[in-house]
């Protein structure tokens, strides 16, 4: 294995990848008592339509989802979950628009919990009985997401923004399309997406980093397979499909999102950059402390129940924020007048320097936490740079790199509105 040192954070990493394709790294902590190990595939919810081989295959939504659930099963017919509980760790799972990730959290036993996590993941075992038992428990769960206001909000949004991209779909699909998943369709995506050279394994604690690499080359396939390429439509326009969306729910005071596409770098350099620069530019654009949210809080137009994300996901990118309003036009009204105030006075210099110190602190905080470093590890992996360089890059942006991206990705016709409004009686 490979080290780099990050003395301006403290850390060491280790990385490698193994002669199958898999790509590891592992973050020594010394002293602590605390293990976290996370097994991801470039796999999720809108990989729907892929190719391998030249042969182009197209599936049902929610199937990353429905994997994901079924994969803690094992041959000998106890679960994942209880085997690696019962050891001493704490196993769940996730699944996004883009990534399946396995992971756990213990204080002793770790290498033999990671045997245990490497050997399921890599265990596929599926039944048309258990399959269609699965699809009762996962139809409830669509079926609740579809109470969420939350929910609501962002799949509406993704709507405007995406209507073409299967990103504006429900990760967990439909009750309608999980209906169509059978043990083959899970066999055949298992086949086609768990191979370790489209996956990462990312550790953090006390650990032996050739001792993981051992387990990992020990426990997984010796073979290096090649890695499908998702099928997912091109970018036709920056602008939205349309710019509002509106719905009635069970909600006590409406609910809103505003939205912009970004595009997404491709390159690992220009990918680092663009998503600091995004999340400054909103920090400063819309953070608890910027004009904006202090002007629309001090008038009652937003409450706390506010927040704003670059989400860059399956090939996409969307600016969003959002939250709680008894006006959700006035505060897409007074964010354009912000937008317009700073194309023509600029940022202020003084909250510019305060905002990068503020993401530098957050930055640095969120490395206390090893499920935050081991997950961002794998995200940041997939899209081509590494997390631990954010902090370098950070301190090169400049004010008028923030300003040039406010003006162009927040301009008035890039916005799009998503609403859910009570319901009345």
């Amino acid at each position: 294995m490979q080290s780099r040192e990050y003395p301006e954070i403290g850390e060491k990493l280790y990385e490698a990848t193994l002669p199958n394709g898999l790509r590891l790294r592992v973050v020594p902590k010394p002293g602590f008592s605390t293990f976290f190990a996370a097994f991801a595939v470039n796999y999720g919810g809108a990989h729907r339509r892929f190719e391998l081989d030249g042969k182009k295959l197209d599936t049902p939504a929610g199937i990353a989802h429905f994997l994901e659930h079924k994969m803690f099963d094992m041959p000998s017919g106890d679960s994942a979950i209880n085997i690696l509980t019962a050891n001493g760790a704490d196993p769940n799972a996730f699944t996004s628009e883009d990534v399946t990730c396995y992971y756990f959290e213990c204080t002793h036993s770790f290498e033999e919990n990671l045997r245990l996590l490497l050997r399921f993941v890599s265990t596929p075992y599926f039944t048309p009985e258990t399959v269609q038992k699965e699809q009762g428990i996962i139809g409830q769960e669509i079926r609740m997401g579809e109470d969420d206001p939350g929910d609501a909000l962002y799949y509406n949004l993704y709507k405007l923004l995406y209507p073409e991209h299967p990103v504006k779909d429900r990760i967990a699909g439909t009750v309608e399309s999980i209906a169509e998943i059978s043990d083959k369709t899970l066999y055949d995506c298992y086949n086609m997406f768990y191979r370790p050279s489209n996956m990462i394994l990312s550790v953090a604690g006390d650990v032996n980093p050739e001792a993981v690499y051992k387990i990992a080359e020990e426990t997984l396939s010796h073979e290096r397979l090649s890695v499908p390429v998702a099928d997912f439509p091109e970018f036709k326009t920056m602008l939205p499909a349309e710019s509002l969306i509106k719905e009635n729910m069970e909600v006590s005071a409406p609910q809103f999102m505003i939205g912009a596409k970004l595009r997404p770098e491709k390159e690992g350099d220009k990918a680092l950059r663009q998503d600091l620069v995004a999340k400054l530019s909103l920090r400063l654009l819309a953070g608890y402390s910027s004009p904006l949210y202090t002007k629309l809080y001090a008038s009652g137009l937003l409450s706390r129940n506010f927040d704003y994300e670059c989400n860059v996901t399956a090939g996409t990118g969307a600016l969003i924020l959002g939250g709680e309003s008894r006006d959700p036009m006035a505060v897409l009204d007074a964010l354009k007048e912000e937008v317009s105030r700073i194309n023509r006075e600029g940022l202020d210099p003084q909250r510019f320097e305060r905002a990068k110190r503020a993401t530098l602190g957050a930055r640095l905080r969120g490395l206390e936490d090893f499920e935050n470093v081991c997950v961002s590890l794998i995200f940041c992996l997939f899209e081509g740079y590494c997390a631990f360089d954010a902090l370098k890059v950070l301190g090169s942006i400049t004010k008028e790199e923030c300003e040039e991206f406010i003006r162009e990705h927040f301009a008035p016709e890039r916005l799009a509105v998503s609403i859910i409004e009570a319901k009345r009686s």
